[in-house]
């Protein structure tokens, strides 16, 4: 696969889909700063190959984020390919609902994407070019059961690529946003209940890149629950509620 971009900004690389795709697009040629909470993974990571960089933080420190872009572009250069892919997860129902976990997953899913555009839009504006991947879910389309901190902080992420699609095309940005469904990954792990059409990680990681060099908007995968929830997304109301209640 030929790939378009030189130095690549994966968040969310020590684990999953993340350190996939970083290892993927190192072992192409491309530099890679991984970044991620776990120094010790990433290092462990970048001996792997030389074209990974340690970059370790924690996304939902804005201060911290701005220090590592300053970091990856004065080692790396100008990024061509940021993919912000940090999450978190926390199974949890309305009767358990607790307000520390919907904090964080907002502050890492939602903010931690905010936190790493806030340098990057405005030099890729400057450069006339870039390329912007925001990680959402499936879980994203509609209010899943479980779902009570993770499902609207997907949802903001999907709003807001939509929005920059439309904004940044003029200046010559590519944004795309992927939405996963289910994948081997050790967030994955946790869950106790069925998880439909699962996927491994370098299945997901593929996927994305392939979807990515095509310059796509939306990457979604496996189509069997992404049309499923797509269904689901344009009922009206009152049947989704009465169809997911029964689910």
């Amino acid at each position: 696969m030929n790939l378009p971009w030189t130095t690549a900004w994966v968040t969310g690389a020590s684990s999953g889909i993340g350190r996939e795709l970083s290892i993927k697009l190192a072992n192409q040629g491309v530099k890679v700063a991984a970044s991620a909470r776990s120094a010790h993974a990433l290092e462990e990571m970048a001996r792997l190959n030389p074209n990974i960089v340690a970059v370790p933080v924690d996304v939902s420190d804005s201060d911290a984020v701005a220090a590592a872009y300053q970091r990856i572009s004065t080692q790396l250069g100008r990024i061509d390919l940021a993919v912000l892919n940090a999450g978190v997860w926390y199974p949890m129902e309305a009767r358990d609902y607790d307000i520390a976990k919907v904090a964080q997953s907002i502050a890492v899913n939602y903010m931690g994407i905010a936190n790493a555009l806030a340098p990057l839009i405005p030099d890729m504006i400057a450069a006339k070019k870039g390329h912007l991947a925001l990680v959402a879910s499936v879980a994203g389309y509609r209010g899943l059961p479980k779902a009570a901190a993770y499902a609207p902080s997907k949802a903001a992420v999907i709003s807001l690529a939509e929005v920059l699609r439309l904004e940044l095309l003029d200046h010559g940005v590519i944004v795309s946003l992927i939405n996963p469904g289910f994948v081997e990954t050790p967030m994955t792990d946790v869950n106790d209940f069925p998880m439909p059409y699962i996927i491994r990680a370098d299945d997901a990681a593929n996927r994305i890149l392939a979807g990515l060099k095509r310059g796509k908007f939306e990457i979604a995968f496996p189509w069997q629950l992404v049309a499923m929830l797509k269904l689901l997304r344009i009922l009206p109301n009152a049947l989704y509620l009465r169809l997911a209640g029964r689910l």
